[in-house]
């Protein structure tokens, strides 16, 4: 079969296309034919070798796709052949024709939602679901702020938020950005290019801040985020990409906090409860993944560097 290979770590070009062997499925696995791959920022930190987790070499990048169940292994008994899926996590990695699974790190794929979509479900709405329900405790009537709102996560978050009923305000880069992030659910939408966009937001709220912030680039954002927060507010962190100096005084003063998590880390009641969310959100159509960008799978090398590209819109997924 046809995989992306990473035999050292280092930049884009170490995403070698090469013919392996198609693997077979052992007790409490499943083959699944790879229809889709999604490109996630944290497979670039894995190929960097800068990330928490680091793969021993060779390896295929990718957890999350979307296709049908090849073959299934001896003690299977809730999925075969032939069955529509989405991964979450694989045994082998996605990037590649066929990628191998345990039987827990599969989930139905309703009919209506396409492969490209369905590869594009597990990180951004496992990280929106875990982010908002799990860390931030949101109720409904709250006010949350989603950075990077035109993203892959970013779309998932203002949908489901909005499904929750909480006030939504989104940021984005670009007028197209924002134009997504409110047709996806946010009630206003802000251009964090723009100095002075901070100020518009606390306008928005009368003053009194938000009190959820979802933020994908910390080493940026985090100190103006402090200072939006209203009283109790929290900032979750999803994604960083460096150091940054903050006030903490700034927290002490509305009672806030921050907090940083990885969707790794999630509990296995967790991941009931996302998978159960995911599940009645893309069969009910609150939540509705949007591709915004197919490459083959030997654009891999472009692939990582468009998903770290500023100016996301949605999700990019890689098609064998």
């Amino acid at each position: 079969m046809k995989a992306i290979q990473v035999r050292q770590f280092g930049g884009p070009e170490v995403l070698q296309l090469q013919d392996i062997p198609t693997p077979n499925p052992g007790a409490g696995q499943v083959l699944v034919r790879v229809h889709a791959a999604g490109v996630n920022p944290y497979d670039t930190y894995m190929r960097n070798g800068t990330y928490a987790i680091k793969p021993p070499l060779p390896y295929t990048p990718g957890s999350d796709a979307a296709g049908v169940i090849e073959a299934v292994g001896e003690g299977v008994s809730k999925f075969k052949s032939g069955t529509r899926v989405y991964t979450a996590r694989t045994v082998t990695g996605a990037y590649a024709e066929y990628a191998l699974a345990l039987e827990s790190q599969v989930h139905a794929l309703p009919d209506k939602i396409s492969f490209a979509q369905g590869a594009g479900v597990w990180v951004p709405y496992g990280t929106a679901i875990t982010a908002l329900v799990h860390h931030a405790h949101a109720r409904p009537g709250e006010t949350v702020l989603i950075h990077g709102a035109s993203g892959g996560v970013g779309t998932a978050a203002a949908q489901f938020a909005r499904s929750m009923g909480l006030t939504v305000f989104g940021t984005a880069s670009t007028q197209k950005g924002m134009d997504l992030a409110k047709k996806e659910g946010a009630h206003q939408a802000f251009d964090h290019s723009k100095a002075g966009y901070a100020e518009e937001i606390s306008k928005a709220t009368d003053g009194r801040g938000v009190d959820i912030i979802l933020e994908m680039l910390a080493n940026v954002n985090l100190s103006t985020d402090l200072k939006l927060l209203a009283m109790n507010g929290r900032v979750i962190i999803i994604g960083n990409r460096g150091e940054i100096t903050i006030n903490p005084r700034e927290l002490m003063g509305r009672r806030g906090t921050a907090r940083g998590f990885t969707l790794w880390a999630a509990t296995e009641s967790e991941l009931v409860e996302i998978h159960a969310a995911i599940g009645a959100g893309l069969e009910n159509g609150t939540l509705r993944p949007i591709v915004g960008k197919e490459l083959s799978l030997k654009d891999a090398a472009k692939a990582h560097l468009d998903v770290l590209a500023p100016g996301a819109h949605g999700k990019i997924v890689l098609v064998p």
